[in-house]
């Protein structure tokens, strides 16, 4: 597969919200040295609470993620509300689904009982600041949610693939939402950021053991960043350079699993340009079949 051939780690959902396909999608994966398994339901009105709850226990036995969509925006808690009675938040934790192996997708509207549930069950969140730009109602308190003890990596959904960009989103989208307000001039500082970019986001996935920072036992994933550029020339406090000024044209090389996958931006063993060619032609017939309209001022 694809993942395969390009040497990435990935961690590959299905969605099951009709109760069907989970067994068979994390038995098909299990023990792949890079795809990492998991489950996903779209939002929890998506399927009957008993399908969830035997979900995040097939999840929890396998030691695998189950994503889904949480308090996003105000018609997702309205549509939960009106449906089981409950946010969605409290009605994974009525049936039983909350917990370490549950992945929350965006939370940007939680109420503080919903934060205290997710610190007490050990679930963990995607903080996705973009997609709170684009189609949000509200952005995730990341910095309440850390100093609560909430697990929280950082999300994109579909959004943003650069991770220096996505880095300096979130910083920048919290210190607007709260920081501001709260005369919070450092806004969890650039260690806070990084640390959830690396080790907090691959523990948020269920990789906690696998990757996410260098060390003995872990799996040999990092990035080596040209630091001799003059946006950090002199250096004044690395970690917070990273997050508001480092871009993507300074990463030299990235290695997955001890292996080089690419350097300065092309794959050393697999043919980029093609790959790029073939997405120009393909894209717009997709887009077209997808029947998408552009909404924007003329």
């Amino acid at each position: 597969m694809a993942t395969e051939e390009a040497g990435i780690r990935c961690v590959l959902s299905k969605i099951v919200s009709s109760g069907e396909g989970g067994p068979g999608h994390l038995g098909r994966w299990d023990g792949h040295p890079l795809v990492h398994p998991s489950l996903a339901i779209a939002v929890p009105e998506d399927a009957p609470g008993a399908v969830i709850k035997r979900t995040a226990d097939l999840c929890a036995e396998a030691g695998a993620v189950l994503q889904i969509h949480v308090n996003e925006h105000l018609a997702s808690v309205e549509r939960s509300l009106k449906s089981v009675g409950r946010r969605p938040v409290e009605y994974l934790h009525h049936l039983g689904a909350l917990g370490p192996q549950t992945l929350g997708a965006h939370a940007t509207l939680l109420t503080p009982s919903e934060m205290r549930l997710l610190a007490d069950s050990g679930a963990a969140i995607s903080y996705n600041p973009v997609a709170s730009a684009w189609k949000g109602n509200g952005v995730a308190h990341a910095t309440l949610l850390a100093a609560m003890g909430v697990r929280f990596g950082m999300g994109t959904d579909g959004t943003r693939g650069d991770g220096f960009r996505l880095v300096d989103a979130g910083e920048t989208a919290q210190r607007l939402a709260y920081g501001m307000a709260s005369g919070d001039s450092s806004c969890g500082a650039g260690r806070m950021w990084l640390e959830h970019a690396t080790a907090h986001s691959a523990d948020a996935v269920g990789l906690g053991k696998v990757t996410g920072e260098i060390t003995v036992g872990k799996a040999a994933d990092f990035l080596v960043v040209h630091l001799d550029v003059p946006e950090l020339t002199p250096s004044y406090d690395l970690r917070w350079e990273l997050v508001r000024l480092a871009q993507r044209d300074q990463i030299a090389a990235v290695v997955v699993g001890g292996r080089l996958r690419l350097w300065h931006g092309r794959p050393p063993d697999w043919d980029a340009p093609a790959l790029v060619s073939r997405a120009a032609r393909l894209g717009p017939e997709v887009v077209r079949r997808a029947g998408l309209h552009r909404v924007e001022p003329a």
